[in-house]
C-alpha cells in the first residue's frame, strides 16, 4: 500500500499483479456494490480522488480506480493499436478477475469510455452498469466524416499519433510543470475544464502530476506515425495511445449487437472542447478554423460529429434491445466529475441504485 504525498485522506493506493500487468489502483469505501473508474488519455486514477471519495459517502459502493498501462504508477507496456483499445480492455478485466469482483458498474471518462464500451462488448454478461463520462466517440477520434463513421481517406490521415502537438509531447517527456501556452497546466485548465473554472490549488499539483507519470514513447503515448499524401500529411502508425483511437483500428458500432446489454448512462459538459463535434483537438475542425495549412474544406474533410457518433451508436443500441440515458451539464467541460462534482455524483448513483 503506498502512502504517496498526492493521495488524499481517505484514499489508498495498492499494486496487483495480474496475468497481463502489473496495476497501480486507488480504492475507497466499504460498501456491497463494486464500481470500477477508468480514467481517460493523459491523465490516471489521481483524477479520481474526490469523485470517488464523494461515492464512498454513501455508504453503498467499494470504489476502484486501475491506471491503464503506461499511466499513473502502472507498468508500462507498449499498446498494440492494432487491436484498437482492446490491450486496455483486456487489462481491466485481467484486473477485476484479480480483485475476484463480482458484476459491477463500470464508468469510463474519455478514452477510459472507449475502454469500458470495448469492455462491455468482450466481455458481455459481467456489468451491472456502463457509465460514460465525456466518452470518446465509438469511431474514435479524427479521420471520419458522419455519424456513421466513415472515414474521409482510405489511410485514415488526420487521426492517430502523428496529430498530437509536438511541443505539449516535448513538455511532458520533460517534465514541464510551467504555464506556457502549450503545458500540460495549460491543458487542462483550457481544455479539461471551462473557463474560468479551476480546481484548487493543491489539486491542480496532483493533475500536473498525474499527466506528467505518464509513458512518453512511440509504443505508448502518443504512438508512431507515417507519411501519407492526404491532408494533414501524416496516417496511424500501429502503436500508441493515439494509434489506437484511430477509426483505421477502433469501430466500436458492435456495441449495439452485444448479447447482454447492461444500461448505459451518458453524461457530458455542454461545453466540452475535446470530444466535441467542434473539437479542439479534431483536425478537421482545426483546419476549417486555419490553424492547419492545406483543409481542402468542410465538403472533403468536416469537423468529425464526435457527439452525433456517439449518440447514433446508442440509439443503435436502443433499437436492439438496450436503454440508455443522456444527460448534457450545463456549464461544463470535459471532467464533469470535478467541474460539477455534486450532479456527477448525484447522476451516477441514481443510476446504480436503479439498477
Amino acid at each position: 500500500m503506498s502512502t504517496s504525498p498526492l493521495l488524499l485522506s481517505g484514499i489508498t493506493q495498492h499494486t496487483l499483479q495480474s496475468e497481463r500487468l502489473k496495476t497501480a489502483y486507488l480504492t475507497t469505501g466499504q460498501g456491497p456494490l463494486p464500481v470500477v473508474l477508468i480514467h481517460g488519455n493523459c491523465s490516471s486514477s489521481l483524477f479520481f480522488q474526490d469523485f470517488m471519495l464523494a461515492l464512498a459517502e454513501t455508504g453503498r459502493y467499494t470504489i476502484y480506480a486501475p491506471d491503464l498501462r503506461g499511466y499513473g504508477a502502472s507498468e508500462t507496456l507498449p499498446v498494440d493499436a492494432t487491436r484498437g483499445v482492446r490491450d486496455f480492455s483486456d487489462d481491466i478485466a485481467s484486473f477485476v478477475r484479480a480483485l475476484d469482483l463480482p458484476s459491477f458498474h463500470l464508468l469510463g471518462w474519455s478514452l477510459g469510455g472507449n475502454v469500458a464500451i470495448q469492455y462491455a462488448i468482450d466481455y458481455p454478461g459481467t456489468l451491472r452498469t456502463l457509465m460514460l463520462e465525456a466518452t470518446g466517440s465509438p469511431y474514435g477520434f479524427g479521420g471520419t466524416k458522419d455519424v456513421i463513421g466513415t472515414p474521409v481517406w482510405l489511410d485514415y490521415a488526420g487521426s492517430g499519433g502523428g496529430t498530437a502537438n509536438g511541443d505539449f509531447v516535448q513538455r511532458l517527456a520533460d517534465g514541464d510543470r510551467g504555464s506556457d501556452p502549450t503545458s500540460p497546466r495549460t491543458t487542462i485548465n483550457t481544455f479539461y475544464f471551462k473557463p474560468p473554472f479551476r480546481a484548487a490549488p493543491d489539486r491542480e499539483e496532483i493533475f500536473v502530476s498525474s499527466i506528467l507519470a505518464m509513458a512518453v514513447a512511440p509504443g505508448n503515448y502518443p504512438g508512431d506515425t507515417l507519411p501519407s499524401e492526404n491532408w494533414p500529411g501524416s496516417a496511424p502508425g500501429a502503436q500508441g495511445v493515439n494509434n489506437a483511437l484511430s477509426p483505421k483500428y477502433l469501430n466500436q458500432g458492435e456495441l449495439a449487437n452485444v448479447s447482454e446489454k447492461p444500461p448505459v448512462l451518458w453524461f457530458h459538459g455542454a461545453d466540452d472542447q475535446i470530444v466535441s463535434d467542434t473539437s479542439m483537438f479534431d483536425i478537421g475542425f482545426l483546419g476549417q478554423l486555419g490553424f492547419v495549412p492545406g483543409w481542402p474544406g468542410a465538403q472533403l474533410y468536416p469537423p468529425q460529429p464526435m457527439k452525433g457518433q456517439i449518440r447514433a451508436v446508442l440509439e443503435s443500441y436502443k433499437e436492439h434491445g438496450g436503454t440508455y440515458q443522456e444527460f448534457i451539464i450545463p456549464e461544463c467541460g470535459h471532467s464533469p466529475h470535478i467541474e460539477q462534482q455534486d450532479e456527477a455524483v448525484k447522476l451516477c448513483t441514481e443510476f446504480i441504485d436503479a439498477h
